[in-house]
């Protein structure tokens, strides 16, 4: 297995984490799902179940908040969702300081996707809409804006999700 990225992006609910499942299973009988949020109240808590309840047997479950390269997935498909959660933890546990997240971010991303995998993350384009008029929410939009950029950069393939609908805007298998 050759080493391959796959970036989808869009809005709040507009079908990414379906489409991103459904890409991982006609990859694999048996992807990875690595789950990053870390659950801030009861109502989270319970989505996050409705969601494990609805994947099935087929997906091995690992829930990883920021140190995804911990994890072998040698071989393997893993959809890793997502990255806007996985930025908020880095975002949080320092400080909000944008310029170190960053750098987490991209050191753990470079080193967990070194493996030779299929790897698909799943992200939000926080950025579509108005500024923020709270400066951490600015400065959380900008770490966001970043990572997708720097992950898209990187991406075999992107596709950006409107109202249910995939949009590929990278095909590096495309000449």
């Amino acid at each position: 297995m050759n080493r391959r990225i796959i970036l989808i992006t869009g809005g709040a609910r507009s079908g990414k984490s379906s489409m991103a499942e459904s890409m991982a299973l006609s990859l694999s009988p048996n992807p990875i799902y690595m789950a990053t949020a870390r659950i801030w109240d009861e109502e989270f808590r319970q989505r996050v179940i409705r969601h494990q309840q609805n994947r099935g047997p087929q997906w091995t479950n690992i829930e990883e908040e920021k140190q995804l390269s911990l994890h072998d997935c040698s071989g393997r498909v893993v959809l890793v969702d997502c990255i806007t959660l996985w930025c908020t933890n880095f975002f949080f546990d320092l400080g909000a300081d944008v310029q170190q997240a960053l750098e987490a971010v991209e050191e753990e991303f470079d080193r967990f996707t070194a493996q030779e995998a299929t790897f698909l993350f799943v992200t939000n384009e926080i950025g579509l809409g108005e500024v923020s008029a709270n400066e951490v929410q600015r400065k959380f939009t900008d770490l966001q804006g970043w990572v997708n950029q720097y992950v898209a950069q990187r991406a075999d393939e992107v596709y950006l999700m409107v109202s249910g609908i995939p949009l590929c805007i990278k095909n590096s298998n495309i000449k």
